[in-house]
């Protein structure tokens, strides 16, 4: 049950895609004064060393955020980047001292980033030592009472915080979907949500893998959506291949993780527009070969 770790996967092509629609939509979320609650149901520990043990065994973020910023900035006279891919970028550089980039924020501490004083963060998370390393790291930003850390389960804990005292409220829900019960615990979780708080905005990371409940999740969101009379908005990035190849000698070659999406419902009326040349750069900057490629459509 606890065998998922982020840190294994920190600033990976999953975090673009995921971070990158995060911020877009959080900072059109905060351009109303009105207070705002965010729920991030499955939070880690919220800060990530790239040099640390957990990110040197996997090396993902080489082919994601090191990657990214590393040919952005060796593109002499290309464009100039998307807006939302630039934001990014530059929220990730926030966190590190000088060029190299060697920490690596997760959604926690991007979210508190671009709070407002009156905004709320509750921060759920079971993982006994990613809880002790969330309420370490938390500590650090002297929040005070704006940001909640919760060892609770996810799914269920955000239920008490719907509907919020000021009606307006953004939910981040992204499990490692590493056991099959949690593309089901998601659909009912969003439904639930629906039902408790209408308008609220509430965006799925999922995995693009040869699982059919991976690729039942996004159409059983939208047809939620439809049903509901809500707007959706559905972006899906693919940087390789996710065939299994094996080598001359014989050895079984895994590509590891190939694709993710993410699904809103209620998104901001700008996002799609906003995410157009940003994924176009993604698959240009992050892709490994001819299979990368992105989707993205909506629909109200």
């Amino acid at each position: 049950m606890f065998s998922y770790r982020h840190a294994f996967h920190a600033g990976n092509h999953a975090d673009v895609l995921k971070h990158t629609v995060l911020i877009a939509t959080l900072q059109y979320l905060l351009e109303k004064d009105a207070a705002l609650t965010v729920l991030d149901t499955h939070a880690g520990v919220g800060l990530y060393r790239l040099d640390g043990d957990y990110a040197r065994t996997s090396g993902e973020a080489g082919d994601g955020i090191l990657r990214l910023t590393m040919r952005a900035a060796g593109t002499v006279g290309a464009a100039p980047l998307a807006p939302a891919l630039q934001n990014y970028i530059d929220m990730v550089r926030s966190f590190n001292q000088g060029a190299s980039i060697k920490v690596y924020p997760g959604s926690p501490f991007l979210i508190q980033r671009l709070l407002r004083p009156h905004d709320k963060l509750k921060l759920f998370e079971l993982h006994p030592a990613d809880m002790h390393a969330l309420v370490g790291n938390v500590a650090q930003l002297e929040a005070g009472r704006q940001v909640a850390v919760l060892c609770e389960d996810g799914f269920e804990g955000t239920k008490k915080f719907l509907p919020p005292p000021a009606r307006r409220a953004l939910m981040l829900c992204d499990p490692s979907y590493e056991m099959k019960s949690d593309y089901g615990r998601v659909l009912d979780m969003v439904a639930d949500s629906i039902k408790r708080f209408a308008t609220g905005t509430y965006a799925v990371w999922y995995p693009i893998i040869p699982r059919p409940e991976a690729h039942d999740l996004p159409r059983r969101l939208k047809t939620m959506a439809q049903k509901a009379g809500k707007s959706w908005l559905h972006a899906t990035l693919t940087v390789k291949s996710s065939k299994i190849t094996e080598s001359a000698e014989g050895q079984i070659k895994r590509p590891g993780l190939p694709a993710s999406g993410m699904f809103l419902i209620n998104p901001p009326h700008t996002l799609k527009a906003q995410l157009k040349d940003a994924l176009a750069q993604m698959v240009e900057l992050l892709g490994q070969d001819k299979h990368a490629t992105h989707t993205l459509e909506s629909g109200s």
